[in-house]
């Protein structure tokens, strides 16, 4: 072979050896595609809290406390955004050394090391910690439900920051974080444990301790607004679709099957409800509907990126049924008062989503495949059942520790005469109509 032979092998052999980093570490450099998706998924989650989750609260409410549930959603979004940024986020995701089992270091505070230039994946990592971000924001909000309607606004401020930082960021690094879950092999691929499950027991508790509210249940406390849950309730089904898709960090097949799964599982759930409260009662409700679909919408959260649609329509109708039972049936029989249904929904919709992934995420039934290095389904339900019984003992316990801690110094519960005379008034005074 001459010279001019061996030039053109030699080139495209010397072109393959300068592209070996760049392949070798495709995963670590910035894929513009990823992050345009993944900026549109922040905005989405974001939403889900504002105005989403405050208008589907606040149309549940009584008129006289309709400002007060919008503005524990702002002020929640507000301080949860700052305590992130100075802590939260390297407690959740930063390495922690011998304890990093349980919860991250501090050494990403105030975002230490971090720029626009910083890369997290094929994302930059201000992305990664905002998407985040409006996680640390939904998850204490969810919790506002549960006591609406008669805590103090300040006792409400001083334990979501609190539990943010006690609970809710050792819970996301043991699942996102490189903790002992993720190591076991869990699967909760948007929150089941880490948002749903952890925020609706948190409110049980809040609720159970701060009593029920004056005249419930003899009294007639109807929703005043149920035009405004239902807009809610909508914003949360679209707004869920950057929560679920979006946390596969990436714009793919993966965030496009779990984009499908969310979509099969909220109606599923949403029909489960309607179906099962027509039978009881004769009549489906608006208010029933859209509780479902938010139960759907909880239920697929831990199971998107591992089951397939025929998956995610069992567990959907799973949890529009066991949710209706929870919230309509066993409220009742346990005598609490959990306002807005917070337990029922989310709580019993997100173990009902984090036991069954380890079922439908079987290959032989349509799924993706288990997590770490477990092949049976048996196995897999195994993890899942120890991930949510060690998520609901924690918040309960240290919820309770933090509540009670909080009474004490501050109290928990407005005065009687406030809670009759509305929040909004009392507490902000201010009114939601001008009559």
């Amino acid at each position: 072979m001459n010279m001019k032979n061996m030039k053109r092998p030699l080139q495209i052999a010397t072109g393959l050896f300068t592209l070996l980093p760049a392949m070798a570490f495709a995963e670590d450099r910035l894929s513009a595609g990823d992050t345009a998706w993944m900026l549109v998924a922040t905005a989405l989650v974001l939403f889900m809290t504002l105005p989403g989750l405050a208008l589907f609260y606040g149309g549940m409410v009584r008129s006289k406390n309709v400002l007060s549930v919008l503005m524990q959603c702002f002020a929640i979004t507000a301080m949860m955004s700052i305590l992130w940024v100075v802590y939260g986020y390297s407690l959740a995701f930063s390495d922690g050394g011998d304890m990093n089992a349980w919860i991250g270091g501090l050494d990403k505070m105030f975002l230490a090391g971090i720029t626009p230039d910083t890369v997290s994946g094929t994302i930059p990592e201000y992305l990664f910690l905002t998407f985040q971000m409006t996680f640390f924001i939904i998850t204490p909000a969810l919790m506002v439900g549960a006591f609406a309607e008669r805590m103090k606004f300040s006792s409400m401020m001083v334990f979501m920051a609190l539990w943010g930082t006690i609970v809710y960021a050792p819970v996301c690094h043991w699942v996102w974080g490189g903790g002992w879950m993720s190591a076991d092999g869990v699967l909760d691929f948007a929150g089941g444990t880490v948002v749903h499950i952890n925020a609706g027991v948190a409110g049980l508790v809040a609720a159970i301790m701060l009593g029920k509210r004056k005249g419930y249940p003899t009294t007639a406390m109807p929703p005043h607004n149920l035009g405004l849950t239902v807009i809610g309730a909508s914003m949360l089904w679209v707004g869920w679709f950057g929560f679920n898709a979006g946390s596969e960090l990436a714009a793919d097949g993966i965030a496009a099957s779990a984009m499908l799964v969310t979509q099969l599982a909220t109606a599923a759930a949403a029909l489960g409800w309607l179906f099962i409260e027509w039978l009881n009662h004769g009549k489906p409700s608006v208010l029933g509907i859209v509780s479902g679909a938010v139960a759907g919408l909880v239920a697929i959260t831990p199971a998107c990126g591992s089951v397939g649609p025929m998956g995610a329509i069992a567990i959907g109708f799973s949890a529009g049924i066991i949710s209706f039972f929870a919230a309509t049936k066993l409220k009742y029989m346990l005598g609490y008062d959990d306002s807005l249904d917070v337990f029922g929904v989310h709580a019993a919709a997100g173990i009902v989503g984090a036991i069954l992934v380890g079922v439908f995420a079987a290959p032989s039934l349509g799924g993706l495949g288990f997590g770490g290095d477990n092949t049976t389904i048996a196995a897999q339900v195994g993890i899942q059942t120890v991930s949510v019984l060690a998520t609901i003992a924690y918040t309960a316990v240290i919820s309770y520790i933090l509540l009670k801690i909080i009474d004490l110094v501050m109290g928990l519960r407005v005065s009687e005469e406030d809670e009759v005379k509305g929040l909004d008034m009392a507490l902000h005074d201010e009114r939601g109509y001008i009559l």
